[in-house]
């Protein structure tokens, strides 16, 4: 057996010397570790609260790709994938090795990807206790025989402390994120959000997994049903993919990441889940509040002097997030790997109230809305957003995908004619008008209309049972078991024909536009799909 604990192993290959390494902590040594430093709080339902600072969130505009002979013909080079110059990487990473050599850090070994034809050794080293739990929770853990010959393909570097000068280091401000693919090392700084770790690791796949894999990396969650199916949801955050995809009655194989194989299987990236807790109810969504226990930490919620948490509060902000190792839901694939996908899901926030609560989609409309990505921002989640504002971010995340979008959505398409699966848009949003004057879709009769599907309810439909919708072309169902036959007609919540056309038409001019960067690739089929042009 080893000892993971006092296992001896060495960072001065990596440049960090005479550090007092914590080796392999269990989740509740450093859950302890993390109150003995006063870094955290632990709240009444056993899981630690932690706050990360500065940022609550990712920074996108602060993350950089090295820019070498490994990914300088192969990377999209956009206002999303920054370019860093090999030198300055090499100063910034001596710096960052430099300030963690001496102290207390804390290394994790630890993998990527449950089938394990495309396992990802990683290893993770950071300056705090929970961001090292974090690390446990979100990825996937090797047993004790595993560790013993365990070698790291990937090394994750993160000083949450450590602040980089602009003017000297290359970065845009103090704190950043940066791939290295030639050196197969995450570099992050400055931030404690633990986000910039996953997603670190989930842009790398995004690279490697279509270039040298022949597979398809997603940003969804997937489950399996008693049969076997598969489901897969892509969805922004914010749209429901965690939620969606936790059911008691079908097997979750995971909530964020996944890759798509040629031999059509689904495999989950990761060995844990990263749900957002904005307005968390245990009615609503019993399985992710069962999921906040220890071995779960919180992070940047309001809690008060009891620890009672107030999920209802975003005075720190509205990304308020729990992270939690996937045993902590009762109701898993084990492995992580599902099969035979039967339908895929795009799930949307629409705040213009315009979009089917449920549509099905063409194979070039499929294609268009993939490569589209939206969703919406509503009144008050940033500064300066007064209104609905559409946002688009191409697959589904953008801000992770290294290569051009319409690769990733030509493997998606091939992988759909292949397996012969049915694609849909749910609308997770408004009904009845925009924000502000309609109401956000019951989340019961959204998974009514999942269900309705899952089940094969709407699958047998004729043409004739289905509506296209006179702007965006998609075809949305007359009826669905469980769901009002009103709510179903978005233009007939709205007791306001004009008003409705006007909206939609502007979203649909939102749609056009962002379009634009991607008509001189995208073929005629593909643009086909979109919708129309403004006719009012």
């Amino acid at each position: 057996m080893v000892d993971t604990n006092t296992k001896s192993i060495s960072l001065n290959s990596l440049g960090i010397k005479n550090a007092t390494i914590r080796y392999q902590l269990s989740s509740d040594e450093l859950h302890n570790e993390t109150l003995k430093k006063n870094q955290g709080v632990e709240s009444s339902l056993g899981a630690i609260a932690v706050n990360t600072g500065e940022f609550t969130g990712r920074s996108p505009k602060d993350r950089f790709i090295v820019k070498d002979k490994v990914t300088k013909d192969e990377v999209w080079w956009s206002d999303i994938n920054l370019p860093f110059d090999a030198d300055k990487f090499d100063a910034l990473y001596a710096k960052v090795t430099d300030y963690l050599s001496g102290k207390e850090i804390f290394v994790r070994d630890s993998y990527a990807c449950a089938d394990k034809n495309y396992k990802l050794n990683i290893r993770v080293i950071n300056e705090y206790p929970w961001s090292n739990m974090f690390a446990y929770n979100m990825f996937l853990r090797p047993t004790t025989e595993e560790l013993k010959d365990f070698s790291p393909e990937w090394t994750v570097i993160n000083a949450p402390g450590f602040m980089a000068d602009p003017k000297i280091d290359g970065t845009r401000q103090h704190n950043f994120a940066i791939l290295n693919f030639t050196k197969k090392i995450a570099l992050i700084g400055g931030t404690g959000y633990t986000g910039e770790i996953k997603k670190g690791i989930f842009s790398a796949l995004n690279f490697i997994l279509p270039v040298f894999k022949n597979t398809l990396p997603m940003h969804c969650s997937a489950n399996v049903g008693k049969d076997g199916d598969t489901a897969i949801f892509f969805g922004l955050s914010g749209t429901g993919k965690t939620t969606l995809s936790t059911d008691p009655n079908r097997s979750l194989i995971g909530d964020d990441e996944h890759g798509w194989t040629a031999e059509n299987t689904v495999f989950n990236f990761e060995g844990g889940c990263y749900a957002k807790v904005i307005n968390l109810s245990q009615e609503q969504e019993p399985e992710i509040f069962g999921a906040i226990k220890k071995g779960a930490i919180l992070e940047n919620v309001v809690m008060n002097k009891d620890g009672a948490i107030d999920f209802t509060d975003t005075s720190i902000t509205q990304n308020t997030r729990v992270s939690y190792p996937i045993y902590h839901i009762e109701n898993i694939q084990e492995p992580s790997i599902g099969k035979n996908p039967k339908n895929i899901f795009f799930l949307t926030a629409d705040a213009f109230g315009v979009l089917p609560p449920i549509s099905k989609l063409t194979p070039n409309q499929a294609a268009y809305h993939f490569i589209s990505g939206y969703t919406a921002k509503v009144a008050g989640t940033e500064a300066g957003v007064t209104e609905p504002t559409p946002s688009f971010s191409a697959c589904f995340g953008a801000p992770f995908m290294p290569l051009h979008p319409t690769r990733y959505a030509e493997m998606l398409s091939n992988k759909m004619k292949d397996a012969g699966v049915n694609v849909w848009l749910i609308n997770t949003g408004w009904s009845g008008g925009q924000y502000g004057v309609g109401r956000r879709m019951p989340l019961k009769y959204t998974r009514a209309m999942i269900s309705a599907v899952l089940n094969g309810d709407l699958g047998s439909y004729r043409y004739e049972d289905y509506h296209i919708h006179s702007v965006f072309g998609v075809a949305q169902p007359r009826r669905c078991p469980g769901v009002p036959t009103e709510l179903l007609s978005p233009r007939a919540t709205w007791n306001d024909d004009e008003a409705y056309y006007k909206t939609a038409f502007k979203l649909s001019n939102a749609f056009r536009h962002n379009f634009k960067q991607f008509e001189e690739v995208a073929s005629e089929d593909i643009r086909r799909g979109g919708p129309q042009r403004y006719a009012f």
